[in-house]
C-alpha cells in the first residue's frame, strides 16, 4: 500500500455491524521495471498520494455540502484520543449529531467504546497499515451517513508520521499530544505539527508528576505553525474541555456560514 512507510495493503478490513464492508485499497500500481529502484519507488509514492488526494477531494466536497465538520484526530498510541473523544461526545449530546470512524490495525475495542456512548461508529482495521486513507473513509460513509450539520470524528491509527501525509477529506487535522509523551515531540515529528490546525495537549492533570515543559513544547509547535490553536485539557478531570467543545462548535458554525 505504501512504499513511504513500508506498510502493506493485505489484510485491510473495515468492520461494521453485520460485516457490511470488506474491501479497501485493492488497486495495484503499474510501475516500469526498467526504471531505477529509487525512481520506481518515487513513482509509486506520487501515484499513491495523487489518487488519495483525488478521493479526499470528493469526500470533502460531499461532507462540506452536507454541512458536516470532519476532523482527523492524529496522535501517538496512548495519548488519550479515545478517552477524549468519549468525553467530547458526551458534552456534545443534545447540541450536535456526532459520528465516528475509528482506525486501528486490529480489534474493535475503540469503536465499541464509542458505540457505548450512543454515537454511531465504524471500525476500520488496517492490518499492517499504519494510517487511514481517503478511500477507506469514502467506503465507510456509504454505510454510516453522517447527519447534515453534524460532526464526523476520524480517529486515525496511532502514529505521528504517516497519517500526516494523507488527506482524508477532513476540514482540519487535530494533533493530540499527552504530557506523558515528552515535550520534544513537535521538534521530533514536525510534519504533523505543521499540518494540524489544532493541537490538544491532553492529560494536563498529570503535569505535577511528569517532566514536561509546557512552554518549550508550545514554543516549538508554534515555530512550525505560528497560527496553531492550542488547547490544554484533561479528559479525565474535565479541565479545559469546555474550551475544546466551544472550538468544535465555532468551527462547525464557520463551516455552515461558508
Amino acid at each position: 500500500m505504501c512504499e513511504t512507510c513500508g506498510c502493506g495493503g493485505e489484510g485491510v478490513v473495515v468492520q461494521v455491524p453485520a460485516d457490511l464492508l470488506q474491501r479497501l485499497n485493492s488497486s495495484r500500481f503499474q510501475v516500469s521495471l526498467d526504471a531505477p529502484e529509487q525512481a520506481r519507488r518515487l513513482a509509486v509514492e506520487e501515484d499513491l498520494l495523487a489518487r488519495n488526494d483525488r478521493q479526499a477531494s470528493q469526500v470533502r466536497q460531499h461532507l462540506s455540502g452536507q454541512g458536516v465538520l470532519a476532523l482527523n484526530l492524529i496522535s501517538s498510541p496512548g495519548s488519550g484520543k479515545t478517552t477524549l473523544l468519549v468525553e467530547t461526545i458526551r458534552r456534545l449530546e443534545g447540541k450536535v449529531p456526532v459520528a465516528v470512524i475509528e482506525g486501528d490495525q486490529q480489534t474493535t475495542r475503540d469503536a465499541d467504546r464509542i458505540a457505548a456512548t450512543g454515537a454511531p461508529a465504524i471500525q476500520i482495521n488496517t492490518g499492517k497499515g499504519c494510517h487511514l486513507e481517503a478511500q477507506a473513509i469514502h467506503d465507510a460513509l456509504h454505510h454510516m451517513p453522517v447527519p447534515a450539520g453534524g460532526i464526523l470524528f476520524i480517529e486515525n491509527v496511532g502514529n505521528l508520521v504517516c497519517p500526516a501525509l494523507f488527506d482524508l477529506g477532513e476540514a482540519e487535522k487535530v494533533v493530540i499530544l499527552s504530557v506523558t509523551e515528552g515535550d520534544d515531540k513537535p521538534a521530533k515529528y514536525p510534519h504533523i505539527f505543521n499540518a494540524a490546525g489544532v493541537m490538544v495537549l491532553n492529560k494536563i492533570d498529570l503535569l505535577p508528576y511528569v517532566d514536561f515543559d509546557v512552554e518549550r513544547c508550545l514554543e516549538e509547535a508554534r515555530r512550525l505553525r505560528p497560527d496553531l490553536v492550542v488547547l490544554q485539557v484533561s479528559a479525565r478531570t474535565g479541565e479545559g474541555m469546555d474550551a475544546w467543545v466551544q472550538h468544535l462548535l465555532q468551527r462547525r458554525e464557520a463551516l455552515k456560514a461558508n
